[in-house]
């Protein structure tokens, strides 16, 4: 069966999308709107909704793009465990899967958020562990910018902190017999007594085991470190390329790792990123994406093309190719970048044609057409082993959404390739995960058998 995410963020997926007609009116803290977009995802059977997350004021230095804000800024936005906690008292079903970065944060501190996030919505919440990039983000935590390797050594012991945590109590510790005057038996519970290269952290943690076992584990790394932390660690993996055969190529490079770790592939879910233009029509839906790029200034797409290639554009000729010495590797985005200086190469672009390329779904793919057509490429796509699924970007919000919900799922349906009717309570059933071991049930299967 095909898995179903979504990122409800309200600006929407497209760098116009906020200006759209049809868009929310006010989309900064906008408690409301956010909880509209989660029940409709609800609604669509989704198994999650996702939440990135920064930890910073972004692109200050780039005064228009700053002012014209962009799906990924995000300059006011709640946090988000905060948020999806809310989200879980006014849903029932769909997954809530936030984002914290082990970078800057403390191993402690995720696994108490997510736990208790999990014990709110009864088994329905995941973690997004992310490594940070921005060197921005490193100064408000008084902190110099980090190798990527020294981020992802940290990442990995941070994610084996976490875990320890989260299997600090048994099932059944808590015992509150009134008669006997018993509210917890001191057996089932365990001191992690950490001490590795980054983090020395004693435990136990105050919070149980949680429905699902502990929170699902999510994982974004497209560099070869990051890769091999999902393969080893990951039960869910957002966006794996830019293009039908990078997506292909990562899934089986990804699930080519998890041998080495004694997984099977199938413990590991692969969802890319996609953005959508859905219509009643091919028609409507090519309508939604001119309007959209219209949106779009040359100076705006020109400030985000900078962006995302880590190189200053402006002053240069619309109508004429990228500089030549666009340097190779920079910290944080390298793939994103490769994609895009590829393409410009292989199809001789000129910055407006590739940031006009780009722009729509900030260098991801793109389905577009009527719910036939959309649901024909993702068909394909999950056939091909492209993933396991997908998680949908909206252009504009709410339209987008809904009529991904309206449009695309019940055609998907009809083909009998995505759910009709939740089946499981909790996120891992839905993603059809395995239970989580620990400590005390290795074996994930016996969880909770006595």
């Amino acid at each position: 069966m095909m898995h179903l995410a979504t990122i409800p963020n309200l600006v929407g997926g497209h760098l116009g999308g906020w200006r759209h007609k049809d868009a929310f009116d006010r989309s900064a803290m906008n408690l409301e709107a956010f909880i509209d977009m989660c029940q409709i995802a609800e609604r669509g059977k989704l198994d999650a909704v996702f939440l990135a997350d920064g930890n910073g004021v972004r692109d200050m230095h780039r005064p228009a793009l700053f002012a014209a804000n962009h799906p990924s800024a995000r300059p006011a936005f709640f946090e988000p465990t905060t948020l999806l906690s809310a989200v879980a008292m006014v849903t029932k079903r769909i997954g809530i899967v936030a984002t914290a970065t082990s970078t800057f944060d403390a191993p402690w501190m995720v696994a108490r958020r997510f736990a208790s996030m999990d014990h709110i919505s009864k088994g329905r919440a995941g973690w997004n562990l992310v490594t940070a990039s921005n060197a921005g983000d490193a100064l408000n935590f008084g902190l110099p910018e980090q190798s990527r390797d020294d981020r992802y050594a940290r990442a990995q012991e941070f994610y084996e902190v976490v875990v320890k945590l989260w299997d600090s109590w048994a099932d059944g510790a808590f015992v509150q017999d009134k008669a006997t005057g018993q509210y917890l038996d001191p057996a089932k519970v365990k001191p992690i007594e950490h001490e590795g290269q980054y983090f020395k952290v004693k435990g136990p943690l105050n919070i149980t085991p949680t429905q699902q076992g502990r929170p699902v584990v999510f994982m974004a790394g497209q560099s070869p470190p990051g890769m091999e932390l999902a393969a080893r660690y990951a039960d869910a993996l957002f966006g794996a390329g830019t293009t039908k055969q990078d997506c292909i190529d990562a899934y089986s490079n990804i699930k080519g790792r998890m041998a080495r770790y004694s997984r099977s592939p199938d413990t590991l879910k692969i969802l890319p990123g996609v953005s959508v233009f859905v219509g009643r029509t091919s028609t409507e839906a090519e309508e939604l994406y001119e309007e959209l790029q219209s949106l779009i200034s040359p100076a705006l797409g020109v400030h985000y093309l900078s962006k995302m290639l880590v190189h200053d554009l402006e002053g240069q000729p619309l109508d004429g190719p990228l500089p030549d010495d666009l340097a190779e590797e920079t910290l944080g985005g390298s793939s994103l970048r490769r994609y895009i200086l590829d393409m410009a190469k292989r199809d001789s672009l000129t910055i407006r044609q590739t940031y006009e390329r780009t722009l729509p779904a900030l260098g991801g793919p793109v389905f577009k057409g009527s719910a036939v057509q959309v649901a024909d490429e993702m068909e394909d796509w999950w056939r091909s082993k492209a993933g396991d699924g997908f998680t949908i970007m909206a252009p504009v919000q709410p339209r987008g959404l809904r009529d991904f919900v309206d449009l695309v799922v019940p055609e998907l349906q009809k083909r009998g390739v995505f759910r009709k009717e939740y089946e499981s309570t909790t996120l891992r059933g839905h993603l059809g995960l395995p239970e989580a071991p620990s400590q005390w049930q290795p074996q994930p299967a016996a969880r909770g058998a006595a």
